[in-house]
């Protein structure tokens, strides 16, 4: 907690000047119900009318005041609460872009969102309800008891007899639901399955309401009570005329008041036990130490654009998702990189992007290792086109340009290697035709077509098509491959695919089986040397 409040310290004299409008409200409330017995006990039986209007002026202006402080007060809360709690979602939203995919994998996409949304919410609710609450509620429950000893001490033991019982029921359903809540926080429950995750949540989310509702009735029925003890002593001792009948009605409203200030110290505390495990969930994402640094520089004079050397990695540091990966790839050469779905081949190209570092082994990009390479200047070498990826509600333009800034003209070469500017033309708007949310209206093949489109736009060195051509005719395919070979011959491209036919006229392809290079070589070169790439040749081209 000590973590996140260092973000309320710019904000102290602005709570100060609040909690200050706050107390001088909380007086003025508590003063109204000593005004009414006041009035009705010693003012009123005097029939002198200006002493009346005189305090119901006074009562009036205590109530103006109550209601004119409270709500500045309130503003105040909610406007510290607001800006501290952007404060916080501005930090851990830069802390989170800077997590490494390891430290994703780590946390969990899922854990993150809901600590950017659902525990920064809690802490909102916790700042501006300490700044509302924390304030009147102790001042109303000790300046309620101590208002009426002084009026009325015989009443006031009905009062001091209720009290031990309400508090008892509030401090036992209090404890009860804390512990509830907290349980709701357990990191380590959630790295299992799901299922019997989510389901030990609901039975817990269904305990601490059934516990957290019981507060209202219990509280309901012991007010109900309290009061009726003290109507009833109330009316024996007004007709012994012990007591007075405003004394009564003031012991009821500070009875009341009291109640409620007891019940907003028990909200204040489930409150805070809330904040303080969102704050713990929080502080450790924004704790938490970049584990990719920038390595010293480490390069070799080489006339290799994209180099492998021996390189090994492991997700989970127990067994490798890629084994000792060799090869060599020189400027504008194509690659291409198949083999079945989990032997390696998206690993392969986000070593070469660092978003992970190898275990074993080096990764170069014009003979400089990729760990050296600064993270701005590496990642706007790579254009990359994944399968699936997203396309947003805008114009077909602006998803190309994706925000670069870039000149009509690369737009429109990148459109026509990509095989889109024919299927642009013929729309009415042409590249200013509105796109919906994920691209519904568009096709499969169209909506490929773009994606390859945005990652040419930015003429990048390296180009990488991660089965980003499966939507595609083997005719647009070729078209495609054999368009960017000739507007882009200095880029190099990686080609990750699952046909044969999509890589057949790279320059070198590497086969992976198990995260391993089982060949490597061209097309003809595999036929006649790796046996698993000629079998799926065979099987998807019928090639003999």
């Amino acid at each position: 907690m000590r973590r996140i409040l260092s973000y309320i310290r710019p904000y102290l004299r602005r709570m100060g000047i609040g909690l200050l409008i706050k107390f001088t409200g909380t007086i003025m409330d508590l003063a109204l119900p000593w005004c009414l017995a006041y009035m009705i006990d010693d003012v009123v039986p005097l029939k002198d009318r200006e002493q009346i209007y005189l305090w119901g002026g006074m009562m009036l202006a205590f109530s103006a005041i109550a209601v004119i402080n409270n709500i500045a007060a309130n503003r105040m809360a909610s406007r510290v609460a607001r800006d501290a709690t952007r404060n916080i979602r501005h930090d851990l939203y830069s802390r989170i872009s800077m997590l490494s995919c390891r430290q994703y994998d780590d946390v969990t996409i899922p854990s993150l969102i809901s600590r950017l949304t659902s525990d920064t919410y809690n802490m909102n609710r916790m700042l501006g309800m300490m700044q509302r609450i924390g304030v009147r509620a102790p001042i109303l429950l000790l300046g309620g008891v101590t208002v009426t000893l002084i009026l009325d001490a015989r009443l006031s033991l009905v009062l001091l007899c209720t009290l031990p019982l309400i508090g008892l029921g509030i401090v036992l359903i209090s404890r009860k639901g804390i512990r509830v809540i907290k349980a709701l926080s357990k990191t380590e429950h959630e790295r299992s399955r799901f299922e019997s995750v989510n389901n030990e949540v609901v039975k817990a989310e269904k305990k601490a309401g059934m516990v957290m509702a019981a507060t209202n009735p219990l509280m309901n029925m012991l007010l109900n009570v309290g009061l009726t003890f003290v109507i009833v002593t109330g009316a024996f001792l007004v007709q012994d005329g012990i007591s007075e009948p405003g004394k009564i009605i003031a012991f009821l409203t500070y009875f009341t008041i009291i109640l409620n200030a007891m019940l907003s110290i028990n909200r204040i505390f489930v409150m805070y036990s809330q904040a303080s495990a969102s704050a713990k969930r929080i502080a450790e994402v924004l704790d938490t130490p970049f584990d990719m640094p920038l390595r010293e520089a480490d390069s070799i004079t080489t006339q290799d654009h994209i180099r492998f050397e021996n390189v090994s990695f492991s997700y989970n540091n127990v067994q490798d998702s890629l084994t000792d990966i060799d090869f060599t790839l020189g400027h504008g050469e194509t690659l291409g990189v198949m083999g079945a779905t989990g032997s390696g081949k998206t690993t392969l190209i986000l070593l070469l992007q660092r978003f992970y570092e190898a275990s074993k082994g080096t990764v170069r990009i014009d003979g400089r290792n990729v760990n050296c390479i600064p993270g701005d200047e590496l990642h706007t070498m790579f254009g990359i086109a994944f399968q699936s990826d997203t396309l947003f509600a805008d114009t077909i333009r602006e998803n190309i340009d994706f925000g670069r800034g870039l000149p009509m003209e690369r737009i429109e070469l990148a459109a026509r290697c990509a095989q889109a500017y024919e299927f642009i033309s013929s729309l009415p708007d042409g590249y200013n035709h509105m796109l919906t949310s994920k691209a519904t209206n568009l096709s499969g093949g169209q909506k490929q077509r773009l994606l390859i489109a945005r990652a040419l736009a930015g003429s990048p060195k390296i180009l990488i098509l991660d089965d980003s051509s499966s939507a595609l005719d083997y005719r647009t395919d070729a078209a495609m491959r054999q368009a960017v070979r000739e507007s882009f011959p200095d880029t190099t491209t990686i080609l990750i695919a699952q046909r044969v036919s999509s890589v057949r006229h790279a320059d070198k392809i590497i086969m992976l089986d198990e995260g391993r290079i089982v060949g490597i070589g061209s097309h003809e070169q595999l036929m006649h040397t790796c046996p698993v790439y000629r079998e799926t040749a065979r099987t998807q081209m019928g090639v003999e």
